[in-house]
């Protein structure tokens, strides 16, 4: 099942998410409904508070860019992505951040249209749980790392706009302030604060 994408100005998305048992509700199907409506937005990572739900669980889908021939010219804000994964996360931790920073423009299904140019550690190591509360501590880099980090930021309350300039900021207000009001044009459900 599709479900609304909490959009910008939602409570939820300020909100440090909280970690969950295996126990969990309705896990698997609320899994399931979460990457119908990634695929459904054409998302490549979506956190559960972007649903509505401030619990500690994230997926991301790299495997679909692996076609991409995106390529950037400026410089470090190349796309940079040699392998992609499809996986849950469930209680994650980044355990530690490493290597080169690289600036990278990304986007977000819960503030549409609002591009920001963000710098990032290249390489990340992450503990997390999967669907079968199974524990892993891995390693990703390149466009994985950036994915993972953006998604992870959601679980913290953090979002792109937390890392704009209050000169960028200032320049997309109104953008922000109509996707609050939902006056925003998208092809998949959104949900909006109650006002």
């Amino acid at each position: 099942m599709i479900l609304p994408i909490v959009a910008y100005g939602h409570p939820v998305l300020k909100k440090v998410a909280q970690p969950i048992t295996a126990d969990y509700p309705g896990l698997k199907q609320l899994i399931d409904n979460m990457w119908e409506t990634m695929y459904n937005g054409n998302g490549v990572g979506l956190a559960a508070p972007q649903i509505g739900l401030d619990i500690r669980m994230f997926m991301v889908d790299s495997e679909q860019l692996m076609d991409d021939e995106e390529e950037e010219s400026e410089g470090d804000s190349k796309f940079r992505l040699t392998k992609g994964i499809r996986r849950v996360f469930i209680n994650p931790e980044i355990l530690e951040e490493t290597g080169e920073p690289w600036t990278y423009e990304e986007g977000c299904l819960s503030i549409p249209d609002v591009r920001v140019k963000i710098s990032r550690h290249e390489t990340l190591r992450i503990k997390y749980v999967d669907e079968q509360f199974q524990e892993h501590t891995e390693t990703f880099s390149e466009m994985n790392a950036r994915i993972i980090q953006h998604e992870y930021d959601h679980l913290q309350g953090i979002l792109l706009t937390d890392h704009m300039t209050p000169l960028k900021r200032s320049l997309v207000k109104k953008k922000l302030d109509n996707i609050a009001s939902g006056k925003v044009g998208v092809r998949y459900k959104m949900k909006f604060a109650q006002r």
